[in-house]
C-alpha cells in the first residue's frame, strides 16, 4: 500500500513560526496517521529496512492514541506541510531513579533537511525531558549513518561505543516467553 501525505491543519495549540521559513512544531493529532505512516516508510526506505515493516496506520492510532499509549510524536510541518517527526516514549533509569525520554525515529524528509527542522525536533524534545522531570534522553543511530552521528554530536549528544542493543522478535520473542 502507497501512502500519500495528508497533512492536518495544524491546531489552534501550534506555536506559530516566527517566520515563514520556520518550522512549526506541534504534537500529533488522531488526523495525523497517514501522514505519521507515510514518514515511517520513508524512514524505513531510507534505511533499507522496508520489508521489515509490517505494522498498519491503524496500529499506530492505537499506540499513539488508544486506551493505553505507547507512543507519542511530535510533528514538523514547513509552510502548512508534514515534513519531519519525532517518535518518542518514556525510559526509566534504574541508576538515576528518573525517567528518561527515549526518541524512537526521527525523520526529516530529505528535500526539507538543512533548515533546523531536525534541531528544532531535539531542541523541542530536550526542553521536554526536562519540563518532565528526566534525567537522560537517549536515542539510537546506526552505526553506517555518519551524517546522522555527526549531526547528533553537533548538538551535543555522546555516541555510546560501549553499549550494544539486544533485541528479541517475532518467533523468537515468543519461544523466550514459552520456555519454562
Amino acid at each position: 500500500m502507497t501512502l500519500s501525505v495528508t497533512p492536518a491543519s495544524a491546531p489552534e495549540t501550534a506555536t506559530p513560526a516566527s517566520d515563514i521559513s520556520d518550522p512549526v512544531l506541534r504534537s500529533a493529532t488522531p488526523a495525523d496517521i497517514l501522514s505519521i505512516a507515510f514518514l515511517v516508510r520513508q524512514l524505513a526506505i531510507y534505511e533499507e529496512l522496508e520489508d521489515q515493516m509490517t505494522g498498519t496506520p491503524e496500529d499506530l492510532r492505537n499506540h499513539l492514541f488508544g486506551d493505553r499509549p505507547y507512543i507519542e510524536a511530535i510533528l514538523a510541518e514547513w509552510e502548512g506541510k508534514v515534513v519531519g517527526m519525532g517518535l518518542f516514549f518514556h525510559s526509566y533509569s534504574t541508576f538515576l531513579m528518573k525517567p528518561g525520554l527515549h526518541l524512537e525515529d526521527l525523520f526529516v524528509m530529505p528535500e526539507y533537511r538543512g533548515r533546523g527542522i531536525g534541531k528544532a525536533i531535539l531542541k523541542h524534545l530536550a526542553a521536554l525531558a526536562v519540563e518532565r522531570g528526566c534525567g537522560r534522553f537517549e536515542w539510537s543511530v546506526l552505526d553506517w549513518n555518519t551524517s546522522a552521528i555527526e549531526f547528533y554530536q553537533s548538538q551535543g549528544a555522546t555516541v555510546l561505543d560501549d553499549w550494544r542493543i539486544c533485541r528479541v522478535t517475532d518467533g523468537a520473542l515468543t519461544q523466550m516467553a514459552r520456555t519454562p
